[in-house]
């Protein structure tokens, strides 16, 4: 565990638009410019079982564990050792100060204005050719609530009369989840089986989910941990931020219906999440940060453990999100994916800072590699939806969907795509990637 500190990611020479990359590729990508460089883990071609830390940059991946054997990166002996890892969990370990001095040389070695090509260009991989693993071994994994609009409009189907509870505006709303199924972008989501209770006085049935979603949310990753029985302060929790990538946290509407109460949800949440490969650290959103929005005319303040001036004038982040979906129809017609929503993390009720201190204000102790999910983030109005039970109003209104097909919740063989984008004037956008899956039919006995 690190000494405490208030640390705070800031602008420096590394965001500035006008840098290019050697990497041609890099220069005007639309997720991982030189002002980027997200940090992940991958194999290089034809070595599936050789976990290197990467950064991506571009089409391409840097090799940082190469890099860092070749004396490319001016970095201590200990943040080097934490790149020659399997995974990010022991760079995610060091104080940010660290973490920012690998991103600092990283960004160095790659600028075309440096003498870094000669040295790094054999150390980078086509990014198409490699295979990306999740970035981390999580320990724990915590979904919050955050997002108001979406426990607002979800609350308001099955509560008219009282949306959120009361203790919604109060503390950042959140349950634990299951690490062991949290999966990287790619592949399938075998839809879930578990009991449905059917309307009336019938007993429940044991059988495949009918009412599939996603849930669009922001990853949060856990960097410096905390000592167990040490809260870490609303001020200090920034140092403790390592990053962010994208998350579809599956849910099975149906099941969730009829087992969350009294304790909340379970097999209809536990089955599957997955992340993007790339997680864009605090340092590479710091142009990104914002204020947060006023709360609602009447809204209490938070509590003095959940407030802090500094994380109320930038604790925000502004992160586009494009949720599409790609149905068998639109994949044998070559048709392009169907934009489903288009919500901001803007929007999000708590802040990053505010879920650390809270999560530990109790004394619970976070270790690196533990993972936030945001809660499913939607924005006012139609086209900032997260999820498909927002879309159909609870299952009763379908979605026509451009080809003409509709749909209520997902079916097998849909594709659901989440994107992810940081967009400010002066400065270079960048991306999250993808996280990307498939549903696959539910496997019977």
């Amino acid at each position: 565990m690190q000494p405490r500190t208030q640390y705070r990611a800031t602008v420096d020479a590394t965001h500035d638009a006008r840098r290019e990359s050697w990497v041609a590729s890099a220069n005007g990508h639309g997720d991982f410019p030189l002002q980027n460089l997200p940090f992940g883990l991958f194999s290089p071609p034809g070595a599936a079982g050789a976990r290197r830390v990467g950064v991506a940059i571009g089409d391409s991946i840097l090799d940082l564990r190469e890099a860092a054997d070749a004396g490319l990166l001016a970095v201590t002996p200990g943040t080097a050792a934490a790149l020659r890892s399997d995974s990010l969990n022991a760079l995610m370990a060091l104080e940010p100060a660290a973490r920012r001095a690998v991103r600092t040389a990283v960004s160095a070695l790659l600028d075309a204005a440096g003498d870094g090509q000669a040295g790094a260009a054999p150390l980078l991989h086509d990014g198409a050719a490699c295979t990306l693993h999740l970035p981390a071994r999580i320990g724990d994994y915590t979904d919050f609530y955050a997002g108001i609009h979406h426990a607002t409009t979800v609350g308001t189907l099955f509560r008219p009369d009282n949306p959120l509870m009361p203790n919604y505006k109060y503390l950042p709303v959140g349950y634990h989840g299951r690490a062991s199924s949290i999966r990287v972008s790619g592949g399938e989501v075998i839809r879930p089986r578990g009991q449905r209770k059917p309307a009336g006085d019938a007993p429940p049935r044991f059988e495949p989910c009918h009412a599939l979603d996603y849930e669009a949310e922001l990853a949060i990753w856990i960097g410096p941990g905390n000592a167990q029985g040490a809260p870490i302060p609303i001020g200090e929790a920034e140092a403790h931020i390592f990053g962010c990538s994208l998350l579809n946290d599956w849910s099975a509407r149906d099941i969730q219906r009829w087992e969350y109460q009294p304790l909340g949800p379970f097999l209809a949440k536990n089955f599957a999440s997955h992340v993007s490969p790339w997680i864009v650290t605090a340092e590479a959103l710091a142009p990104f940060r914002a204020m947060v929005p006023p709360r609602a005319e009447g809204d209490p303040a938070p509590l003095p453990h959940l407030s802090d001036p500094a994380d109320r004038q930038n604790g925000a982040f502004d992160v586009g999100l494009e949720v599409l979906l790609l149905t068998p129809a639109m994949r044998a017609a070559g048709h392009a994916p169907a934009l489903l929503g288009a919500p901001n993390a803007l929007d999000l009720y708590w802040t990053p800072a505010q879920m650390v201190a809270h999560h530990t204000s109790n004394g619970c102790n976070l270790v690196p590699g533990d993972l936030f999910g945001s809660g499913t983030i939607s924005s006012p109005g139609p086209g900032g939806e997260g999820s498909l039970l927002e879309h159909n109003r609870g299952g009763t209104v379908p979605i026509r969907l451009p080809n003409g097909e509709t749909r209520t919740f997902l079916e097998d063989g849909d594709e659901v795509i989440l994107r992810g984008r940081c967009r400010r004037e002066g400065f270079a956008s960048i991306g999250f990637g993808e996280v990307r899956a498939t549903v696959a039919a539910a496997l019977m006995d």
